[in-house]
């Protein structure tokens, strides 16, 4: 395994991202904590998760799933960088949130901490991620809520997803007023298929230090292979339906995923594992966030750490995938 230090910070992480959104909804606990295993055993340290995960009635339950894994001792919490999100509804599905049980207010970040740490079975967070921008809290609310958290231990570092380049230079300006340490990462949608976040996102992630930790780098299935897949009557259920179901559908796009997969066998390569190794070979990035439902999905996400991509691979890719530019000449002219 590759490591790399997480934005400015001193705290080295993985290249790869173990992303758990599976873990309850689609992977039983015991097979959870048996990828958790392999994926310490490989040399990732860095897991990521959310307090909303399991969904709804289940909200939490992938947090409790990596808080027995860690009670199975080991070191299991001392050797993970242990990443969770505050933000949505953690009410069951059904009526709305009673005020203050959701977004980012001083109350709601205080009392979902609390929360996660006990689903989690750990004293501390070592990034609190806040899953969506919350237009209505002010960001001195915000810092001053974190701020007690790091003083008290139960949080080390903060990080933001799914938030605009202006968003992370709005919340890193306001905690440099206060003398905060600001965001050191941006959780955000990245992939060879969807590369808006290169005009600004992170541009600006990458002025402030911010590492970029890219969700969905296969795009839902999309960038893994799915054409051969659906030839080969192999395609999951999750690639032949949702997003990919819905892209391929537009004639254009299966025209251009198909150029993608040509090219990638042109080099005896699996496609899946390129877009992976493309996303490290990108200024900024940390590493891809990958959710394997199960062991070999995990192989298939390690081989792609060690994939050197040959410079007319690259080439090839930027033709097929285009990507918009730098900023502002991208949208200025």
């Amino acid at each position: 395994m590759r490591y790399t230090q997480l934005g400015r910070t001193g705290l080295k992480v993985s290249r790869i991202v173990l992303g758990t959104m599976n873990f309850g909804p689609q992977t039983d606990e015991a097979d959870s904590h048996a990828i958790m295993d392999a994926a310490l055993d490989a040399g990732i340290n860095f897991f990521d998760t959310a307090n909303v995960y399991g969904f709804g009635a289940d909200k939490g339950r992938t947090e409790e799933i990596i808080g027995s894994w860690f009670a199975k001792g080991g070191a299991r919490r001392d050797k993970t960088v242990l990443a969770t999100k505050v933000y949505a509804n953690m009410a069951p599905e059904g009526p709305p949130a009673w005020p203050n049980h959701d977004k980012l207010s001083a109350l709601n970040i205080r009392r979902a901490v609390d929360a996660s740490l006990k689903r989690l079975g750990t004293d501390y967070i070592d990034l609190y991620q806040f899953h969506h921008v919350d237009r209505d809290t002010p960001w001195d609310e915000i810092w001053q809520a974190i701020d007690v958290l790091v003083q008290q231990g139960k949080i080390l570092y903060v990080g933001s997803s799914n938030h605009a380049g202006w968003h992370l230079a709005q919340a890193n300006e306001a905690a440099a007023r206060r003398g905060s340490y600001g965001l050191v990462s941006e959780q955000c949608l990245y992939n060879l298929a969807e590369r808006r976040a290169e005009m600004e996102v992170i541009p600006a992630a990458q002025g402030y230090g911010l590492g970029v930790i890219p969700w969905s780098p296969l795009h839902g299935g999309l960038l893994g292979g799915v054409l051969r897949k659906e030839r080969e009557g192999s395609g999951s259920g999750r690639s032949s339906s949702g997003r990919s179901a819905d892209a391929l559908a537009n004639s254009a796009i299966r025209a251009q995923i198909q150029s993608y997969e040509d090219l990638v066998d042109k080099h005896g390569l699996a496609p899946g594992e390129v877009a992976l190794a493309w996303l490290l070979t990108r200024p900024g990035v940390t590493g891809p966030i990958v959710g394997p439902r199960t062991a070999d999905q995990l192989a298939s996400a390690l081989r792609a750490v060690e994939l050197e991509l040959p410079a007319e691979l690259l080439t090839g890719l930027d033709e097929v995938f285009p990507g918009p530019g730098p900023s502002p000449e991208a949208f200025a002219w």
